[in-house]
């Protein structure tokens, strides 16, 4: 990240001093305009909007913790279609631990967000690695198979980044996974006890529903592994009964928690029965409708298959079409894509419940050279992606709206090209700071915009750090590859805007912030769009700052030198100096040769 200080003036005075973690270049000017830059390394291709990630967060630290919240459309639309049921038991239980711990741990006041942040990648990592990998081992019978299954999940790389979210779709993996293996132990069952086991179907029942109202997609990866269900169900009506029940009493109690949730007042019997909030179906509604889906982006049939599928498991995806190993979790996978391919609103994130399906049901080459090079490239493969999507993706969200929470004088922050942060974050900044998106705005735009709110009541001066004390301070949040921004962070003595650098952040923990980094999207189309190793984090000393100003001088004193010698041959050429003139009528005289000494003469 870089955050520089723009100017608008004629005439500039540098003023270097160093800051312990920043990158500045600041210039002092009496009568000047400015604005903080904060400049953001993030990015990949937009497989993590804000609205997948951010929305559950938002929703229990601002029930939970009372932090100032911005909900999405998902939530505030009239017919809202994200429900609250399933955010409670997974995010809700554990953020009242939280604070529980937190206060009876004898710490004063509120919860910082931070740790609230950390603590929910940590959940999401934990219920990942236990209960992800427990579904496997109930899955796959054979101990060796298991092994290797166990193996592949754990080294992808979507594993790593995708699973450590609070992604709905992360969730909706792991209901995928311990709903086949209830289906598994359903159908396991003797058919010549005398009594009817109904834990399992009981909890099947409710594990559908809990997966149909955090995602609607859910029900599409059960398709055809609940076809095995039926000759059970049949010879054993009385599990098909407590599956059922299971589920509309799971089903009644998640209206329930929704119709009083969006109705926000006291819900009586009859407007849970005339007015209830069904947020699967508004959910269904809405997608099923080409106009919003054309909102999202459309995709032709074949995303999934072709490139979704590819760019999750990489070399695998050889595997899967070579070498199969049919399975109820291989057929559950097939279901899933064949149905979400039907959808023109194609994501790679929507296939998260089908990589372990896919990975334990594939078999390894038996040739020792052609396992070797599998393998190679299956590490090399999850190692570049697993960079991409778990430090350079995003990278950079977080710590911003951390560092904006600890500017005294920052009153707006413009978010450029960036998806919008979590206000929650702010720590009781979000009181004072105004945070406004202007994703799509053009860069003219941007600056006309920044010339107007942008202010500077007090000369920017590192030494004394007497810009804290402006009133109002304006940064804009902007990802590296906004190249529009480059000439005014120079500060080369253009008109308008220029600004103060702050500094960088590049470089994360994979585990929980896979969604940090540099927005490849973008980059890919400017040239050198990767940070060069020496300026990565770099923190300028004052001996940088002097060489600068000297390159600075240097480069005006040869400006200067050319203007003077263009103005003197522009003089020259319009008053020519007389020419002498000749004598032609005489030749010239010879010249008498010298004698030539020498003792070879």
């Amino acid at each position: 990240m870089r955050i520089s200080k723009a100017q608008r003036s004629s005439q500039v005075r540098l003023s270097p001093t160093w800051a312990p973690g920043r990158r500045v270049s600041q210039k002092r000017q009496g009568a000047t305009q400015f604005a903080h830059t904060l400049w953001r390394r993030r990015g990949w291709t937009g497989h993590d909007p804000r609205a997948s990630n951010y929305v559950n967060e938002d929703f229990d630290t601002g029930e939970i913790f009372k932090y100032p919240v911005r909900l999405t459309w998902e939530f505030t639309s009239d017919h809202p279609i994200r429900s609250v049921f399933p955010l409670w038991p997974i995010y809700g239980l554990p953020m009242l631990l939280l604070r529980w711990l937190w206060i009876g741990n004898g710490q004063d006041g509120e919860v910082p967000p931070i740790a609230v942040f950390w603590t929910l990648r940590a959940l999401m990592f934990v219920l990942s690695f236990v209960l992800e990998d427990w579904a496997i081992h109930e899955l796959v019978q054979s101990p060796r198979h298991c092994r290797v299954a166990v193996l592949l999940v754990a080294s992808s790389y979507v594993t790593w980044t995708y699973q450590t979210h609070t992604f709905s779709n992360a969730i909706e993996t792991l209901v995928v996974a311990w709903s086949l293996v209830l289906i598994e132990r359903t159908i396991a069952m003797p058919v010549n006890m005398q009594q009817t086991p109904l834990l399992a179907p009981a909890l099947l029942g409710s594990m559908v529903v809990f997966g149909f109202f955090n995602r609607i997609t859910f029900p599409a990866f059960l398709l055809i592994p609940g076809l095995r269900l039926i000759p059970y169900y049949w010879r054993r009506p009385l599990a098909l009964m407590a599956t059922i029940l299971s589920a509309l009493f799971t089903a009644f109690v998640a209206i329930s928690l929704d119709t009083a949730f969006y109705s926000r007042q006291q819900i009586s019997w009859t407007d849970l029965i005339r007015h209830p909030v069904i947020t699967p179906y508004n959910n269904l509604m809405y997608n099923i409708s080409p106009s919003n889906l054309a909102q999202h982006g459309i995709h032709p049939w074949y995303q999934h298959i072709l490139f979704n599928i590819p760019q999750l498991i990489g070399p695998a995806a050889i595997l899967l079409f070579t070498r199969p190993h049919l399975s109820l979790r291989l057929y559950s996978a097939i279901s899933g894509i064949s149905v979400l391919s039907v959808f023109q609103h194609q994501e790679a994130r929507f296939l998260l419940p089908t990589i372990p399906l896919i990975l334990s049901s594939v078999r390894l080459p038996h040739q020792q050279k052609v396992l070797r090079i599998w393998t190679a490239t299956w590490i090399i493969f999850n190692l570049i992606f697993g960079t991409l999507m778990g430090i350079y993706h995003q990278g950079g969200i977080v710590p911003a709206q951390v560092f904006m929470s600890k500017q005294s004088d920052a009153t707006k922050a413009i978010w450029w090209k960036t998806y919008m942060p979590p206000i929650w974050l702010l720590d009781g900044k979000a009181e004072t700071l105004e945070t406004r998106d202007v994703m799509g705005m053009p860069g003219e735009d941007l600056h006309a915009e920044l010339t107007k709110i942008a202010t500077c009541d007090v000369p920017a001066d590192r030494r004394n750090q007497e810009y804290k004390k402006e009133p109002n301070g304006t940064y804009l949040i902007a990802p590296t590859s906004a190249t529009y921004l480059d000439p005014y962070l120079d500060n080369k003595g253009l008109e308008g805007l220029r600004f103060r650098e702050f500094g960088m952040y590049l470089f994360f923990p994979i585990a929980f912030m896979g969604y940090f980094g540099v927005n490849l999207d973008e980059r890919f189309a400017v040239p050198d769009f990767w940070p060069k190793p020496e300026e990565a984090n770099k923190v300028p000393t004052e001996r940088d700052e002097i060489k600068a100003e000297l390159e600075r001088l240097r480069a005006r004193r040869l400006y200067l030198r050319d203007r003077r010698l263009a103005e003197e041959a522009r003089e020259q050429a319009a008053n020519p100096p007389p020419v002498p003139e000749q004598i032609h009528d005489q030749e010239p005289q010879a010249q008498p040769q010298q004698e030539k000494k020498g003792w070879f003469w």
